[in-house]
């Protein structure tokens, strides 16, 4: 594989992604690079391109299952410096893709601009919970989304208004793009207030959900009108165990990984969640996280 020669460092091979992603599971990368700005990365999407290689995009990995045998294409990581900007307005934030929600919402707080707190403790990159259309407690990042600039699969940089985007619930319909930052649209508020939003959303987290363990938060969808670790629990789930993973005891939405897993345990164990729930329920769950293989 020739890549280009102008690139601003070398393409790796063969990169373990389990330490890339919180579930700490899964085989190598074929290809991986971390582009240093955008020209950099038009030139991977083009070779790429042109030889027919898969491309994925991964952030902070929490939300992503990667398989024991890796993926067979290139893996992007947006952790340049280039692409984990923060612009301020004086009712809106530019933030880069790659840089993590919590320092968005360290940067809302720092400027007294509010509406962003209930993305607290959710440990992805700004591109990912776009990607997915991130939230918590009803609301979602969507909901704040002036803009995005993305760039395709052809290298072509486009600007999307929030009416180009078709977010719903933890989608957002821009699976052909690589997401390069996004607007932010705020509100100006007491910073005493922000602060107060910002303990009770952690608070709230702290409670109800575990993070013990190396894990990817809920790996279902909440179905239409019902809770999904609800409908689990009620199947008798908590602390089922295959292999190294378990179900969790706080919340039988996640799975963790206790004991060196594999990710063939945790589809077994999502399996058989999906299995237990639809035979009791009738109900269909849909992953909510998304499976590399």
């Amino acid at each position: 594989m020739n890549w280009p020669k102008n690139l601003k460092s070398e393409i790796k091979l063969g990169v373990p992604l389990k330490n890339k992603t919180t579930f700490r599971v899964g085989g190598p990368a074929k290809f991986f690079y971390a582009p240093g700005n955008l020209e950099d990365l038009k030139l991977l999407i083009a070779a790429a391109r042109k030889n027919k290689i898969r491309i994925f995009v991964i952030g902070a990995g929490s939300n992503i299952l990667v398989s024991d045998n890796g993926v067979d294409g290139l893996v992007l990581q947006l952790s340049a410096p280039y692409f984990k900007k923060i612009i301020l307005s004086e009712d809106s934030l530019i933030v880069g893709a790659g840089l993590m929600l919590g320092r968005v919402v360290e940067a809302a707080n720092l400027n007294s601009l509010s509406g962003i707190e209930f993305l607290i403790g959710i440990p992805g990159t700004v591109g990912g919970a776009l990607m997915m259309n991130a939230g918590a407690w009803g609301r979602s990042i969507g909901e704040l989304i002036e803009n995005a600039a993305v760039v395709d699969f052809r290298g072509k940089v486009k600007i999307l208004r929030k009416r180009d985007i078709k977010f719903g619930y933890r989608n957002s319909g821009l699976g052909k793009y690589i997401i390069l930052s996004t607007r932010l649209r705020l509100d100006k508020k007491n910073k005493g207030k922000i602060v107060q939003n910002l303990n009770k959303y952690l608070r709230a987290r702290g409670s109800s959900q575990d993070t013990a363990f190396p894990n990817a938060g809920c790996v279902f969808k909440n179905p239409t009108r019902e809770s999904a670790g609800k409908l689990i629990d009620l199947c008798g789930l908590k602390g089922r165990k295959i292999g190294g993973a378990f179900i969790s005891g706080k919340h039988a939405n996640f799975i963790l990984n206790k004991e060196n897993a594999r990710a063939q345990d945790i589809l077994n164990l999502m399996k058989l969640m999906k299995a237990a729930v639809k035979d009791k329920f009738k109900v269909n769950l849909k992953p909510e996280i998304k499976i590399w293989r």
